[in-house]
């Protein structure tokens, strides 16, 4: 087996009517690797939709999966995928959304607890380790008092719409950078403040 394989979850809730939230900023930015490897979800027996393929020829070997579950249940899939693909933890990186981080910039980390993401504490008590990797995409703090929960399962606003492509992008490098690289590196350029 290919030893530079890694797993690419990006949380979400399934169907159309959440597919604009924020909350589901880890499927778009794995939609947005999908289409740089040309590559199809498929429905697979760990109740997720797949895409595999490579970005760049003779680079790592990218499984991109999207859970069927809602974003609380996700671990079950995330398991299950493991075990399918034969992968160790270490060879996971689960993309989601975070409202302790300002809109359009991003935050990689290994390990640690969940921060009150319940797809990331689902994930932990599934997997059995919080020794992963993850991109987390800051979707900013709700307005006034909006509740949290309320707000990331609105859509992203215009004015917010308009930069998102760019900050799809960007996760998705940062993913491409973490198998490439390694975190550390991905961690020096995504993490300086941009210019």
């Amino acid at each position: 087996m290919d030893s530079n394989n890694w797993l690419i979850v990006g949380l979400g809730n399934p169907g159309p009517d959440y597919a604009g939230n924020r909350h589901n900023v880890g499927n778009m930015v794995v939609d947005e690797l999908a289409r740089r490897m040309s590559a199809t979800f498929k429905s697979q027996k760990t109740n997720a939709r797949v895409a595999e393929g490579r970005i760049l020829a003779g680079g790592p070997k990218f499984t991109l999966a999207k859970p069927n579950t809602y974003m609380n249940v996700s671990g079950g899939p995330v398991a299950a995928l493991l075990r399918f693909y034969k992968l160790d933890p270490s060879r996971l990186i689960v993309v989601h959304d975070d409202l302790d981080i300002p809109f359009d910039q991003l935050r990689l980390k290994a390990g640690g607890g969940h921060g009150g993401q319940n797809g990331l504490r689902d994930i932990i008590k599934a997997v059995g380790t919080p020794d992963f990797t993850r991109v987390r995409v800051g979707i900013g703090r709700p307005p006034g008092r909006q509740s949290p929960a309320d707000y990331v399962l609105h859509d992203f606003a215009t004015t917010e719409r308009a930069v998102l492509p760019n900050l799809l992008s960007d996760a998705a490098d940062a993913v491409e950078h973490i198998a490439a690289d390694g975190l550390q590196a991905a961690q020096q350029k995504f993490h300086a403040p941009s210019p």
